[in-house]
């Protein structure tokens, strides 16, 4: 395949003068909803040139402080797939022609975005497989590799996951979010690529675009599903556009440096003042992350066409788009309404990490409580940080009564009237910022538990790379202990989880109770988007019912150290008649008796039937 970027941007100079660096995005499509495109075009002192393109009537030629910058708008409405010469003149003489390549789109993958019946395997490409040594490292950008050091980067890249996506099809998954993939030029930590530096090149060190569009397609082909990492919220200090901003307001900018205050919740605080909402949405996540002002039009239509590019080019999935409350809210409702315009049924989820599910709640579109103060965010999903919360706490808390133990989950899915649309938010026990959920439950039947209960609940279930084989690391050690290199992705590794004969026994028993439970999963519907029963856990026994018309699955928690019997009369409602009960674990059907017994610290999954 011929590289792409070898013939999207063909420059050619007839005198030698106006040279132009960079042009984005680097292509774009006939027939888009939207047919105005803005052009951003890059180079020394272009501001001084006039421009023109003979084949479009109507252009519009904006200059912003910057000189080395021009934003063209272009009018595409009876525009066909070509080339299109863009001139930029010179005392009215042509000085360089810039040939553009307007594209056929193609014809989308048959495959939804993102949904409840989807299970989400998060992963970091940088420690997960090194599927192409030879791309460790690349002269045009700074880190290098380095293995031995937690918090370098590993090698890891798209060939990598590539090579493994039997491996994820034989766990079940069945949609990949992995952490951003764009350049990440940073001299140090790099390997986590949320400084990105720029946002419409793969790293390098991860492969090329055309192997993360290679990518999608290989998940395709197996009907599984690309989510990618966004980040609108900031963009590393080396992107080249901060290097250069096209002006004093691209990025947000303080007498002395100014980090946000993280409090998010400012958004919806009815006495919230001034000076702590500016530090939230316009303060720096960290030194290296240069806050982006979304207000800024120019901006704004730069950060929504690169998402609809990469959308388009690479026939993604869906977004994960991090740091979401710490985006400007007013044009990131525009940044969502364009790209849902393009793509209506496509699945946006924003990390909002709040402990309180009125906060929570407030950011998914349609939010009963952002309309009490005329707000409507257009964010289709939010990621449950409240349940993440209860799944770390519950099964440390053995015999509990009132507030702890499985009245925690009880709990938490009380408030699911906030949500408009509960079965669209992701719902995880950890990721990339988390203990591990091992460490936090490093017993078996714990993870057992806590599993069990993640793939039953409403709402889309995420789990993060290895913990299916019972990886472990903790936070409060360094960022690099939660994120270690999957064993086996590395061609020097001793070991390779990735195979059966390679893992431990230890290993098999996590990867193959995990398995087992995923792909049941993708089976049963009433686990997707069926409505939910439950009940008021009784000495610290949480049962609860997910159902259509069809189907009916009962979850049975006992959180209890001691074995209990459960009189079923109580659960009538939830049995609905039923008699008969196909125990999802072990395997065994059997009659439903009168008294139930659950042994202690155990998680039942029942396929009910007449």
């Amino acid at each position: 395949m011929k590289n792409l970027f070898s013939f999207l941007l063909l420059f050619f100079s007839l005198f030698g003068q106006a040279q132009v660096e960079r042009i984005e995005p680097p292509f774009w499509w006939e027939g888009m909803k939207n047919s105005t495109l803005q052009l951003m075009l890059y180079g020394k002192n272009l501001a001084a040139y006039s421009l023109n393109i003979p084949a479009i009537d109507k252009i519009e030629v904006h200059r912003v402080e910057n000189p080395n910058y021009l934003f063209v708008d272009l009018d595409l409405s009876d525009q066909q797939h070509g080339i299109v010469e863009i001139n930029l003149l010179k005392k009215g003489k042509v000085q360089t022609i810039i040939e553009y390549e307007i594209k056929v789109r193609e014809q989308r993958p048959n495959i939804s975005s993102f949904n409840a019946a989807d299970v989400i395997y998060l992963l970091m490409p940088d420690r997960f497989a090194n599927g192409d040594p030879s791309n460790d490292a690349h002269p045009s950008v700074t880190e290098q590799p380095n293995r031995n050091d937690k918090d370098g980067r590993h090698g890891g890249d798209i060939k990598g996951i590539i090579n493994h996506l039997d491996y994820l099809e034989d766990l079940g998954v069945s949609a990949i979010w992995s952490t951003p993939l764009c350049e990440d030029n940073d001299p140090r930590v790099s390997y986590h690529t949320y400084a990105q530096s720029d946002v419409y090149r793969i790293d390098p060190r991860y492969g090329t675009n055309e192997d993360y569009r290679l990518l999608a397609d290989a998940l395709h082909q197996r009907k599984m599903k690309l989510i990618m990492d966004y980040v609108s919220n900031h963009w590393g200090i080396e992107h080249w556009m901060v290097k250069d901003l096209p002006s004093s307001d691209w990025i947000h900018q303080f007498e002395t440096y100014t980090n946000t205050n993280h409090r998010k919740e400012i958004h919806s605080d009815p006495y919230a003042t001034e000076i702590d909402r500016k530090e939230l949405l316009e303060g720096w996540f960290v030194p290296t992350m240069a806050d982006l002002n979304q207000n800024n039009p120019y901006l704004l239509n730069y950060l929504i066409q690169n998402a609809i590019w990469w959308i388009e080019f690479a026939q993604i999935d869906g977004f994960r788009v991090d740091t979401y409350p710490y985006n400007n809210p007013k044009p990131m409702t525009l940044w969502l309404e364009a790209i849902r315009m393009e793509y209506p049924d496509f699945n946006i989820v924003g990390e909002g990490w709040m402990h309180n599910s009125i906060h929570l709640s407030y950011w998914q579109e349609k939010s009963p409580i952002a309309a009490i103060q005329g707000f409507d965010s257009k964010l289709p999903s939010v990621m449950d940080f409240t349940l993440n919360d209860a799944l770390v706490k519950t099964f440390n808390e053995k015999n509990a009564y009132w507030e702890h133990g499985t009245t925690r989950l009880y709990k938490n899915l009380q408030t699911d009237f906030l949500y408009p649309d509960s079965d669209n938010v992701i719902i995880f026990a950890e990721n990339h910022d988390t203990n591990r959920i091992n460490d936090f439950y490093p017993e078996f039947k714990n993870y057992k538990q806590m599993l069990s209960v993640l793939m039953t609940l409403r709402g889309i279930p995420q789990i993060y790379y290895g913990s299916e084989i019972g990886m472990t690391g903790k936070k409060e050690v360094g960022d690099g202990d939660i994120r270690r290199d999957f064993p086996g992705g590395w061609p020097t590794d001793v070991q390779n989880a990735f195979k059966h004969e390679g893992r431990t026994p230890k290993q098999n028993q996590y990867f193959d109770f995990s398995k087992k439970l995923i792909q049941w999963r993708k089976t049963n519907p009433a686990v997707h988007f069926g409505k939910t029963l439950h009940y008021i856990p009784r000495e610290d026994v949480y049962v609860y019912f997910r159902y259509t018309e069809e189907k009916r699955v009962m979850v049975v928690v006992n959180n209890n150290l001691e074995n209990q019997s459960l009189a079923l009369s109580r659960y009538s409602e939830g049995i609905a008649g039923n008699t008969q009960a196909f125990d999802v674990i072990s395997g065994k059907s059997f009659n439903l008796p009168a008294v139930l017994e659950v042994t202690g610290e155990t998680t039942l999954i029942f396929e009910l039937s007449l």
